[in-house]
C-alpha cells in the first residue's frame, strides 16, 4: 500500500474512533436540526427539507442510536458504527466515479 494512502486510512480510522467526542459536548448539535428546530431558527421550514423530513424517520440508525438502548456505551458503539458506514458509503462512492471518469 502507498505510503500516502495508508496515512490517509490511518487518519480515517483515528478520526473514527474520535467520533464519539461529540457526545460530551452540551448543546445542539449544528446542523441536525428537525422540522421544529428550523422552523424556530429561519421562521420556516424550506419546502424540499420538509418533503424529506419523513425518509430520515426511518434512517437505520436514527439519532445514532440502537432501539430500546439507552446507555451510552450503546451511543458510542453507535456513533462509530455510523462513521464506519458513512466512510465506507462515501468511500465507495467516490472510489466507483473516480474509476468511471478515469476509465481505468
Amino acid at each position: 500500500m502507498e505510503k500516502s494512502i495508508r496515512n490517509m486510512v490511518i487518519g480515517l480510522l483515528i478520526l473514527m474512533v474520535l467520533v464519539p467526542l461529540g457526545l460530551l459536548a452540551t448543546g445542539e448539535t449544528f446542523g441536525e436540526w428537525g422540522n421544529e428546530e428550523m422552523e424556530g431558527k429561519l421562521g420556516y421550514v424550506p419546502q424540499g427539507l420538509e418533503g424529506l423530513s419523513s425518509f430520515w424517520e426511518k434512517a437505520p440508525l436514527p439519532d445514532y442510536a440502537f432501539d430500546g438502548d439507552e446507555s451510552s456505551r450503546g451511543a458510542v458503539i453507535a456513533y462509530i458504527l455510523s462513521a464506519v458506514i458513512g466512510v465506507v458509503v462515501g468511500g465507495g462512492f467516490l472510489y466507483f466515479i473516480g474509476k468511471k471518469i478515469t476509465k481505468d
